[in-house]
């Protein structure tokens, strides 16, 4: 067995300072992918860096019309919190949905968008609603911060600190998951709000996406109907041993319509 050194850092700086330098490091959040990934030899280290210990990482605000999730706050306290419940309850359903108990009370925003998994279910939100994603360095708008197949913006040694999403008029989030794993083999999230209509997909590429088509006709009719009439091309999108990119195709309009619903 693979020897692993745990590190607990005591600041934000010390966490980024071990592991600068350090390619085999990696930051440990909830640990519900990184460790599974290990596991199956997917993923290796020979140092993790707790960040569970960090203060203010973890807790959720609101400011103004913006609601402010620290990077280090369980997907289960998302889902239970009655800010988010009022103001977005579409987050709040997402939450809800990612995993099993186990994975929820452990598991957190900051390491969930991290890993990017492509079938993960924060992406969508972060995207559908145009949020920001600070860091102990900078901020990241949503559209510049997934970037391809388990990868982000963020550079070697840059920590995600928290995730502000802007209050929208409308959201919803409806997903076909997988029954096993409960990952999306396609998730659809809609919102509308100051900045629009923003339509964000997972589970269907190798990234969440911004499904465009499905944008414009919601922008010019907010109806289910006017979602669920556009046909996308199945250019692009993955095809396993779920679903081909033929059937994700057709369900990513059908997801949309029924995410609009959901929205009221």
């Amino acid at each position: 067995m693979q020897a692993i050194q745990l590190h607990q850092p005591a600041s934000l700086a010390d966490a980024a300072k071990l592991r600068s330098g350090n390619d085999d490091a990696r930051f440990l959040a909830g640990g519900q992918s990184l460790l599974a990934a290990m596991k199956l030899g997917l993923n290796s280290a020979t140092d993790l860096i707790n960040l569970a210990a960090l203060p203010d990482l973890a807790g959720i605000k609101v400011d103004g019309n913006r609601i402010v999730i620290g990077a280090m706050t369980r997907h289960a306290d998302v889902a239970a919190n009655a800010d988010v419940k009022r103001l977005i309850p579409a987050l709040a359903v997402l939450a809800g949905s990612i995993g099993d108990r186990q994975v929820r009370n452990v598991g957190t925003l900051g390491g969930s968008i991290a890993n990017a998994d492509p079938a993960s279910d924060y992406p969508a939100a972060v995207v559908g609603l145009g949020a920001t994603v600070r860091t102990n360095q900078r901020e990241i708008a949503a559209d510049a911060f997934f970037t391809g197949l388990y990868e982000t913006a963020l550079q070697n040694g840059e920590i995600i600190t928290a995730v502000s999403f802007p209050v929208p008029e409308k959201a919803g989030y409806v997903k076909f998951k997988a029954p096993a794993s409960r990952f999306a083999l396609v998730g659809v999230f809609v919102s509308k709000g100051t900045g629009g209509v923003r339509v964000a997909v997972t589970g269907a590429a190798g990234s969440v996406f911004r499904a465009a088509g499905v944008e414009a006709a919601l922008a010019g009719n907010w109806s289910a109907a006017a979602a669920k009439a556009v046909k996308l091309s199945a250019d692009n999108l993955n095809s396993d041993l779920h679903a081909t990119a033929e059937y994700r195709a057709h369900l990513i309009p059908v997801l949309a319509s029924r995410a609009v619903t959901a929205a009221g």
